[in-house]
This record gives structure tokens, C-alpha cells and sequence, in this order.
């Protein structure tokens, strides 16, 4: 791997580190929160490994003795050809304190009053807001905003994810769906002999399936899967999760899964998952055959 991608998000605690993070994550980076700097040069060596290309690591006032070797660390990523971005996250002091009424956390520094913690977590992170490649007031951010400009910065090259996945409801709806279509009223190819062995990949299945009223239904519920997804990209979100089902999860699910992905290919960068095909399609094998494969 010759290139690598290396954020350093830090900034005062309440500023949105940890969204920042999560939202980092969504875009495709390994994210790591507080590791030592002096480990990150060890770090890109064991991701160098792999086929991650993009780290991100959080650093805050809870490193404390740490914090005095960041500065070295980033020379000694840049002898290795890395150039690290800094982000500091900021906010106003009031703002911080309105954030940290309102979840009811406890500053990192543990003292009191809150207001003494921010000054003296500004004075601790000083060289690094001086060092930043960026710096985000956040005072007017909610998080969305905060995840949008984010994905601006490191996200211009990432499509929103959909992401469809065929079922069986004989066998369970998916817990990490966020929407689910019940495709049981439409033709059911199961009662067709020819068909019952082959799942909704073959041609000849997604005929039987867009016989009728099928294709007009398609068409609205494919509008709305849009509109959804849509919705959930402008929120900030990355991705979103269809889930379509019929009894058996092999021939009507599978059918319009793969439709859906061929219709969208070109609007969203579109994964498609058949959870209970194989199963389905053993069911119907014969007994011997069934037992060999086992």
C-alpha cells in the first residue's frame, strides 16, 4: 500500500470528537481513539499490511502526559513519507457548557467549576490548535453539519451505500434493516414446477414474478426506496438497508432484490446480500444429494 490517508482529530471535549470520529468511520477509516502518539508510526506499519489505506485517531485532553510527544509524532509520521491532517475541533465556552448541561457528562478533567476545566483544557491543547491543518468551530454545528462537512473534506470520492438484502420471512426478518417490503402477495414462482428448483436470479423466475400488476407495484415501491434513501443520505448518514421478503427467501425477494440493485447501480453505490437463498435451494435438492453437501 503506497499511499496512506492519516487524520489526527482532537480539540476541547463537548466540541464533537467523537461524532467526528463515528462519522470518519462511516467513510471508510480505521478509527483508533487516544492510542499514544508514539504508537502511531507502529500503527501505518501494521495497517501497511492490509488493505485499509485510511487511519484516523482521536487525541484529547484525557492523554495528558502524552500530549507533549504529538508534535514529534507528526515529524516522525512525515519521515515516512505520511502527511498527517490535523483537525481541532472548537467551540465556544458557553457552548460547551450548554452541551455538557444538557448530557450531563463529566469533563475529562474532573474539576470544578466546568468553566476552570475548559480554560485549562484550551492552555493543554494550545500547540496542537496551532499545528492544525483545520480547524472547526462547531458553536453552530448540530451534527449533521458537522458529519457534512466531514464527508466533504474526506468523502468526496465515497457514494452513498445501499445496501438490499433478500429474506425468508419463514426464517426471520433481519434486525439491521432499516426498512422491510413484504413481497408475499406477488406471484409465487414455488408452485410452477420448472421453477420451484431455481431461485430469483434465473430469467425465467423474474418473468414469473413481473407477470400482472407486479411491475406498476415495482415502480412505486422503487420510487419510495429512492425517496428513503435520499432522505438518509441529506441527513448525513453513509448508508441505508432495504430488506425485501417473501416466505421462502429464493425466488420473489431474490427477483426484485436484484432488479432494485440494477435500477439503482447508477445512483448509489448499491450492495445486494440473498441471506436465505442457499438455504432454500437445499431444501429442494434431493435427499442424497442434500447429505453430500452437508
Amino acid at each position: 500500500m503506497d499511499t496512506i490517508t492519516f487524520v489526527v482529530l482532537t480539540g476541547l471535549s463537548g466540541a464533537g470528537k467523537t461524532t467526528s470520529l463515528h462519522a470518519l468511520e462511516d467513510l471508510g477509516f480505521f478509527t483508533v481513539d487516544n492510542l499514544p502518539p508514539k504508537l502511531w508510526p507502529e500503527l501505518v506499519k501494521q495497517v501497511k499490511q492490509t488493505n485499509q489505506a485510511k487511519i484516523a485517531v482521536g487525541i484529547d485532553v484525557r492523554t495528558r502526559d502524552y500530549l507533549s510527544t504529538v508534535l514529534d509524532c507528526l515529524a516522525e509520521l512525515k519521515d515516512m513519507g505520511i502527511q498527517p491532517t490535523v483537525i481541532f475541533l472548537d467551540a465556544a465556552d458557553d457552548v460547551l457548557v450548554k452541551r455538557y448541561n444538557l448530557t450531563r457528562r463529566t469533563h475529562p478533567l474532573g474539576k470544578a467549576p466546568l468553566s476552570d476545566d475548559i480554560v485549562t483544557e484550551r492552555k493543554a491543547l494550545g500547540p496542537l490548535r496551532a499545528s492544525a491543518d483545520l480547524v472547526l468551530d462547531t458553536s453552530r454545528y448540530s451534527a449533521k453539519d458537522l458529519i457534512e462537512v466531514l464527508r466533504k473534506h474526506f468523502g468526496q470520492h465515497e457514494r452513498f451505500r445501499l445496501r438490499l438484502m433478500s429474506f425468508g420471512f419463514k426464517r426471520g426478518i433481519p434486525i439491521d434493516a432499516d426498512n422491510v417490503f413484504d413481497l408475499r402477495a406477488l406471484p409465487n414462482p414455488y408452485y410452477d414446477p420448472e421453477l420451484r428448483p431455481i431461485d430469483g436470479r434465473d430469467e425465467r423466475v423474474q418473468a414469473y414474478v413481473f407477470q400482472g400488476n407486479t411491475f406498476a407495484f415495482y415502480t412505486q415501491m422503487r420510487e419510495f426506496i429512492r425517496d428513503l434513501s435520499q432522505m438518509a443520505e441529506h441527513s448525513g448518514r453513509s448508508s441505508y438497508t432495504v430488506a425485501v421478503g417473501c416466505t421462502g427467501g429464493q425466488h420473489r425477494s431474490v427477483a426484485i432484490a436484484e432488479r432494485l440493485a440494477n435500477d439503482f447501480a447508477e445512483v448509489f453505490s448499491t450492495t445486494i446480500e440473498h441471506r436465505d437463498v442457499e438455504l432454500a435451494l437445499a431444501e429442494h435438492q434431493p435427499k442424497e444429494e442434500a447429505e453430500s453437501h452437508a
